[in-house]
């Protein structure tokens, strides 16, 4: 397989060793994260058909212990780095996108509490359970009332009730709601506070239930099992997040999103791409002695997969650079980047598939062919509305009113 790590392969060997896991344990995570892709790829075309969630990938994934992978040390996991990581989630796209991206969202929640709670008791200890017992987080950020994706809006508030509180909060579009060991949850810090006075909680399985308003059934994605819930939830006031939402957003949250999300779409494209260039081979064997019309566009199109692989490995470099640095994960210029990263990638991927079909033709049209491009174009078709391109670009613009780009290589 294609894979991030061999391009930056000294990129990757830099931020190994600046965290908690060694080299040699994180490049064995993604060799156990490899084994397991091959068990996604066996079910994904079930997980897509049946739109269930991929319990044989995320059994083989807590087994492995790979869910806890992101805890600092200090508190009883890996401290794998953010390169690893988005290996990780890329392998599992190469055999089922919806395993990948679940994986993705999971570790994106993994991340704010990493970047924001590591000093908070109960937060700390929270942590420690999902090294532990290898939790797997959903998250609740969409909202119904009109406020939809719009993370910097709610409606619903947090209601004080001594020293525990109640939040309900309808309309939420919660992947893998149902599956999830615990959702991280945002809402207003009162119920009478201004939308954007925002926080995020953290409650566990046992501390709410959930109303399915409306089932997932989409194009592509299905596994992700995105269904819509009213949340209902009581939790000791402890389990909220002492840092406001807005930051939380800034500095880990979108970041590590457009950053995991954009390593999902290049597995998508990767394995494309891997299959149109079976295609070619097996064109090749037809006719020994000439070469297929087709291999001068595969050649595109390898070139066009490491324009986005470097696109990513770029990304993943600058975050790295920047984590522990408040400032430069708020600042203007790291914002553009990460939004010009997922706006790039989300468009990337769709282009790279439908090159692919050019290649395979009929073959990768068909759904009963070893070449079939089918569910990954499907999937690849989600990503330009996740965090939808038309809202980062207009949040993009309003910065570029008074921000310069910077051209220089080394940012």
């Amino acid at each position: 397989m294609t894979t991030l790590a061999r391009l930056a392969d000294a990129g990757y060997q830099l931020t190994a060793e600046t965290s908690g896991a060694s080299a040699e344990a994180q490049k064995a995570m993604i060799a156990k994260a490899r084994k397991i892709a091959k068990l996604a790829a066996e079910h994904a075309g079930d997980v897509d058909a049946k739109s269930r969630f991929p319990h044989e990938a995320f059994e083989a994934l807590k087994r492995e212990r790979l869910l806890g992978i992101m805890i600092p040390a200090a508190h009883g996991g890996e401290e794998a780095s953010h390169a690893t990581i988005a290996e990780i989630c890329s392998v599992l796209a190469q055999a089922c996108a919806s395993t990948g991206m679940i994986y993705a969202m999971h570790q994106i929640k993994a991340s704010s509490l990493v970047v924001h709670c590591n000093d908070d008791p109960w937060h700390a200890s929270f942590m420690a359970r999902i090294a532990r017992e290898q939790l797997l987080l959903a998250s609740a950020t969409t909202e119904g009332g009109g406020v939809g994706g719009d993370l910097r809006s709610s409606i619903c508030g947090v209601v004080r009730e001594g020293d525990d509180f109640t939040l309900d909060k309808e309309g939420c579009l919660i992947s893998y709601g149902a599956q999830a060991d615990a959702i991280l949850i945002t809402s207003r810090r009162t119920p009478e506070a201004p939308p954007s006075d925002q926080v995020m909680s953290v409650l566990t399985k046992d501390q709410y239930t959930l109303e399915r308003s409306a089932a997932w059934d989409t194009m592509g994605m299905r596994g992700t099992c995105s269904d819509n819930f009213t949340f209902a939830g009581r939790a000791p006031a402890e389990q909220i997040i002492p840092v406001p939402f807005a930051e939380i957003a800034a500095q880990s949250m979108l970041p590590n999103a457009h950053l995991l999300w954009a390593s999902v779409w290049y597995g998508i494209a990767a394995e494309a791409v891997a299959r149109a260039e079976g295609f070619v081979r097996s064109e090749a064997r037809k006719r020994p002695g000439s070469t297929p019309p087709s291999a001068l566009r595969l050649a595109e199109l390898l070139a066009r997969l490491q324009q986005f692989k470097a696109l990513v490995v770029a990304g993943l470099d600058r975050y790295e650079r920047a984590r522990g640095d408040a400032d430069e994960l708020s600042s203007m210029g790291f914002v553009v980047a990460m939004n010009s990263i997922k706006v790039v990638a989300s468009q990337s991927v769709g282009e790279i598939v439908m090159q692919a079909f050019l290649i395979c033709g009929i073959q990768g049209y068909r759904n009963d062919s070893p070449a079939s491009l089918a569910r990954l174009m499907r999937d690849a078709l989600s990503a330009p509305i996740m965090i939808n391109n038309d809202r980062i670009l207009g949040n993009t613009s309003n910065l570029l009113a008074v921000y310069k780009h910077d051209p220089s290589l080394s940012r």
